[in-house]
């Protein structure tokens, strides 16, 4: 009989098989040796991990013990391993770890909690040495699109992704932070308060995740600028034109021309900032679509748009100086003002972002290394304005970011999931680019060409019947049967959040509207065979039935189904959604997330 393949995420860098087992369940009493004693809660994880995996009861045995060789795992500090890397041997006689760092030794403890996830009692022997090609490998959230977690959920998503070797958290914030002075902002948003910041960081420290502050605080404030209170700070209080023709009723930028701007982005960071132990701040100031259309125009043609611009910018670095942050940044607009790029403080941190699979991670990522700037390469999981999300096009654009952010020398790699238009695609969906993104950071070349999905199977729904990482992974896929792409969205998503949908109907023939809802229904069919290991198992099976029921509905409305059978559907499946959404999440923002389909119920 062959020995099944040793699943493992991420892939190690290095793993060698050797002959024999290590049979945990000869061990009435199983010993853990700490042999530095530098690290007791690494030992006493694993003593947990094998408790709830096993039902196996172990003690922690410190420095000095004596026959420490005789016992059954021996953590033992080196220094020449590298920085958060490890050695992880087992052998017949024992499993022997080895680390410089207590990361090192936290990610040896992850590697052995899915070698027993997967072997039970008898670990096969094998050598693994593991060491991660990014010091920081992070996941963003937005938070400020409607959709703003529950404590517990965010505590399940930062065990998820400590698993995978994530080490950096954001939460994307523009309106969704309890700041004292400014409760009509958020008051009917359900905020994080600042003693649940403090809670969430304690709880990150623990797994050797690093709780990140992220507060908008140029473009992407109309939660504020629509108040009357703030609407003077406003570059254009009454609307502007994007770059690509649109309109756009109201406000969305800070006049970086005001001085009470600046006074209102220092009181927030004065709250903010205080709450994190990370001595980093994402400070945003991407898209700022409106400037030069408003309040600074005469300056912008002056100076120059992407002067104004930075002006500001270096004026809120003076502030993560006086607060003694390093300032993380998006870089899309001082990429289109490359001219400024040697101009930045030398202590400011870059972030190249962009979300398609052909994204010019490449060329971009030249220019800050070029300049001598370390940054990070910031991929999506393409998750949001879709539903059921972007298979291909989330793998491409994350394998993309790593390849390139590697060649390049990034520092970091985090990976964003944005909510855009209701956040409408349920946590389950999340899943698997996380996991992906997570593989690529931690190291390329021994998870490019990796099984995804045997690894999702296996290590993320749990799923002895080995149904849920091939579905969600067709699932993300299944708007490719329509024939008709489109930028940074699915054009399933945009058959049931358009109002006018003729253009998709004109585009998208009727026979593939129809082949697409066979393929969806393909796709969902063995969904009941499922067998998830997760105490969330039933919550995700529900968030994947109607993630698909709501893709249906939009093929129905394309397709010109009448009226009087959609509308009932989808006001069912609303309602569904709503439940879903509080098994997760906040109460606010749902009424704002759930108009759009109750729109689509009624007309």
């Amino acid at each position: 009989m062959s020995t099944p393949e040793i699943v493992l995420l991420p892939n190690p860098r290095r793993l060698v098989r050797e002959q024999g087992a290590h049979a945990l369940k000869n061990h009435h009493r199983l010993r853990i040796f700490d042999e530095s004693g530098s690290f007791p809660r690494v030992a006493e994880r694993i003593r947990r991990d094998l408790r709830h995996l096993l039902r196996l009861e172990s003690e922690v045995v410190a420095a000095g013990a004596d026959k420490a060789d005789a016992m059954p795992i021996i953590l033992r500090r080196d220094f020449s391993q590298p920085a958060q890397g490890y050695r992880l041997h087992v052998t017949p006689r024992h499993l022997l770890i080895e680390f410089a760092d207590e990361a090192g030794a936290y990610y040896a403890a992850m590697t052995l909690r899915q070698l027993v996830r997967q072997f039970r009692e008898a670990l096969p022997a094998c050598l693994i040495e593991d060491a991660p090609d990014l010091p920081s490998r992070g996941v963003m959230l937005d938070i400020s699109r409607d959709k703003v977690p529950t404590m517990e959920t965010l505590f399940r998503l930062v065990d998820e992704l400590a698993e995978l070797k994530i080490n950096h958290l954001e939460l994307y914030t523009e309106h969704t932070f309890a700041y004292r002075n400014h409760r009509e902002v958020w008051q009917h948003a359900s905020p994080m308060t600042a003693g649940e910041v403090r809670e969430l960081d304690a709880f990150c420290l623990e797994r050797h995740v690093e709780l990140v502050p992220n507060q908008n605080c140029f473009g992407h404030m109309t939660r504020w600028l629509d108040l009357p209170r703030y609407r003077e700070l406003a570059e254009c209080p009454d609307g502007f034109t994007y770059p690509w023709g649109d309109k756009r009723d109201g406000p969305y930028s800070l006049n970086p021309l005001d001085p009470r701007s600046l006074e209102l982005v220092r009181e927030l960071f004065g709250e903010l900032l205080p709450n994190f132990s990370s001595r980093k701040c994402n400070v945003g100031c991407d898209e700022t679509f409106d400037l030069g259309q408003g309040k600074s125009k005469a300056e912008c043609e002056r100076l120059g748009k992407g002067r104004v611009y930075f002006e500001f910018l270096l004026k809120i670095h003076r502030l993560m100086q006086q607060h003694g942050r390093t300032m993380h940044f998006w870089g899309d607009i001082v990429l289109h003002h490359p001219e400024l790029i040697p101009e930045l403080p030398r202590d400011v941190m870059p972030l190249v972002w962009g979300y398609e699979a052909d994204h010019p991670f490449d060329t971009q990522c030249a220019q800050f290394a070029a300049a001598g700037f370390p940054f990070y390469v910031c991929p999506g999981t393409s998750a949001w304005n879709t539903i059921a999300g972007r298979t291909d096009n989330a793998l491409g654009n994350l394998r993309s970011a790593a390849e390139n952010g590697r060649r390049h020398g990034a520092v970091g790699y985090l990976n964003t999931e944005w909510g855009d238009n209701g956040h409408l695609q349920p946590y389950v969906i999340s899943l698997l680019p996380y996991a992906a993104g997570a593989a690529y950071a931690w190291c390329y070349e021994s998870n490019r060409g990796a099984d995804l999905v045997a690894q999702l199977d296996r290590h993320v729904f749990r799923d002895a019947a080995g149904v849920l990482g091939r579905l969600v992974y067709d699932l993300g896929n299944v708007h490719l049967e329509t024939g008709h792409t489109i930028f940074n969205a699915t054009s399933l998503f945009r058959l049931i959040s358009q109002v006018d949908i003729a253009n998709l109907q004109a585009a998208i023939p009727p026979e593939k509207l129809s082949r697409t809802r066979d393929r969806l229904r393909a796709i969902m069919a063995p969904l009941a065979g499922a067998r998830p290991e997760r105490d969330d198992a039933d919550l995700i099976r529900h968030e994947l039935e109607t993630a698909a029921a709501l893709l249906e509905c939009g093929i129905e409305r394309g397709l010109g189904v009448d009226p009087a059978q959609r509308f009932p559907r989808l006001r069912d499946v609303t309602a569904e959604y709503r439940r879903q959404w509080l098994a997760r999440n906040r109460p606010g923002g749902l009424d704002d997330s759930a108009l759009l389909l109750e729109k689509r119920a009624q007309a």
